[in-house]
């Protein structure tokens, strides 16, 4: 039998993606007491599978979304804001081919994006001649001119740690690999059953409220877990992405339109590298880990060797990752026109204690649909404050003080000269004014500890495992530190060996 814990909290977030992460996060600030339970790591899904953008979403204006992209855009400015070690802005350049879609669309389109927010702090569009333009060189010759917009890059996973390690400092009871197993209302609550899935062991846990931010499991969890019918349902669509030796200089990223009408962005990554994707593949099989396809692959390549002068082939990828995306089913025939808004349910019928299901959603508005969330959930739980918070209030490590990045990396490059430039850099590019609890009171490289490569140190591993709930190699490579593409494997397994002796104290 499950061990009851005795105690009732005001609300049970299932999942600890992105919106998970958000909505406990802004209850908790809000006074209510919460609990969030995510079966594996913090952003294991699709919330670390993104094109890791904060956009408004340029295409969906082809789709008449315009709320949507408004809300995006408004978001875009202050996720910039709140978080400028891990989010920061992009200039992107759109090459215009006729066959694709006419000039006039495209001007339009960059001028709603330009406009559509209000107030905008990065450049607005422009066009761009590629005979003349630096932007032009990397680029084959078959397209003279384009446009040049502005969105936002965000290390995606980080995003969902650093609001879930939020909640906990503001006292969210926040736990990794812990499942829901089951959940039932009893006496006007509900009563959940939920496994930590290292031991196997279980207790039960009564919520006044339940939230499930399942993502793809989403419908599973209302279905087999909640034992709720509902006529909302997600689809499911792969996105995959490949990963490649850069391809060009300069910061700028490209965003190609392909004969399919779809469009695959090809951006600069972690210094040494090129992203490309992504793909929209109809998934019907159950989510979880998924892999891209060769046809994948093939397509990716196809589609940015169209624009560049260096074509891109399968044997040029060194890495690849796929994710599924719960998008909201609203009967679109293709995948790519699927709505990337969101829909929040609530099933509180002949006033049962509510479950809130969320329905799609995209990372950038993640904050918007949070308050939204919990604008819903207000009535049924008046502890809840009416006032919003988030939208001005730093995540960790974003108080970078004066001068913004650059500042703040001028300062940690003068207080610890005994790193490289590297080191400096992606020290507070990921972890902001929180470089400083890392190095802590280290004086020389040596006493950073061991490392394991590309700047990897034993100081690093340790306030991971401390601070972000970091427990395996793959934690700590691919979602925390970002270093997945610059360690060796015989690094790994000694990261590997170090992380286990170090559980084992």
């Amino acid at each position: 039998m499950p061990r009851d814990n005795g105690k009732t909290v005001d609300m049970l977030v299932v999942g600890g993606g992105i919106n998970g992460a958000g909505i406990a996060r802004d209850a908790v600030g809000r006074g209510a007491s919460v609990m969030l339970v995510e079966q594996d790591d913090f952003a294991s899904h699709t919330s670390s599978a993104s094109t890791k953008l904060i956009h408004g979403g340029l295409r969906y204006l082809e789709y008449y979304e315009f709320r949507l992209v408004r809300e995006a855009l408004i978001e875009r400015e202050r996720l910039l804001r709140i978080a400028p070690h891990i989010i920061w802005p992009m200039r992107f350049i759109l090459p215009y081919t006729p066959q694709a879609r006419p000039a006039w669309m495209l001007r339009m389109g960059l001028f709603l994006y330009d406009h559509l927010a209000g107030r905008m702090t990065l450049p607005k569009s422009k066009s761009v001649n590629f005979t003349t333009s630096p932007v032009g060189a990397p680029l084959n010759g078959n397209c003279v001119k384009g446009f040049a917009y502005s969105d936002g890059w965000v290390q995606d996973s980080r995003l969902v740690v650093l609001n879930a390690m939020d909640a906990v400092a503001r006292g969210a009871d926040v736990r990794t690999r812990t499942r829901m197993v089951s959940a039932q209302r009893t006496d006007g609550v509900w009563s959940v059953v939920i496994e930590n899935v290292r031991d196997g062991s279980r207790e039960t846990v009564r919520a006044r409220v339940l939230v499930n931010a399942g993502g793809p499991w989403v419908s599973e969890i209302l279905r087999d877990r909640a034992r709720i019918q509902t006529d909302k349902h997600v689809r499911l669509v792969k996105g995959s992405h490949i990963v490649v030796p850069r391809m060009f200089d300069g910061e700028q990223a490209y965003i190609l339109q392909n004969p399919d009408k779809r469009i695959v962005f090809a951006i600069p990554y972690e210094q040494k590298f090129t992203l490309i994707g992504t793909t929209d593949v109809p998934w019907t099989q159950a989510p979880g880990r998924v892999e891209i396809s060769p046809e994948e692959i093939r397509y990716l390549c196809e589609s940015v060797s169209r624009y560049f002068k260096k074509p891109v082939t399968p044997d040029d990828v060194v890495w690849s990752y796929a994710g599924v995306r719960p998008l909201y089913d609203d009967a679109s025939k293709n995948a790519s026109a699927v709505t990337r808004d969101y829909v929040l349910d609530i099933d509180a019928a002949n006033g049962q204690a509510p479950l809130l299901s969320i329905f799609g959603g995209k990372i950038t508005t993640y904050r918007r649909l949070a308050e939204h969330a919990l604008e819903k959930l207000r009535p049924f739980l008046p502890v809840l404050s009416a006032a919003g918070w988030t939208a001005d209030r730093v995540l960790p490590g974003g108080d970078l003080g004066a001068g913004g990045f650059d500042g703040a990396l001028a300062r940690f490059a003068r207080a610890t000269p005994f790193l490289d430039a590297s080191q400096h850099w992606r020290l507070v590019r990921n972890y902001g004014s929180c470089a400083m609890d890392i190095v802590g009171d280290a004086k020389s490289a040596e006493d950073m500890g061991e490392s394991f490569g590309g700047g990897l140190t034993a100081r690093e591993i340790d306030y991971l495992m401390d601070h972000e709930r970091a427990e395996t190699v793959e934690d700590v490579l691919w979602r925390r530190s970002r270093m997945g593409l610059h360690v060796t494997d015989e690094d790994a397994a000694r990261l590997d060996a170090y992380i286990r002796q170090r559980q084992a104290r």
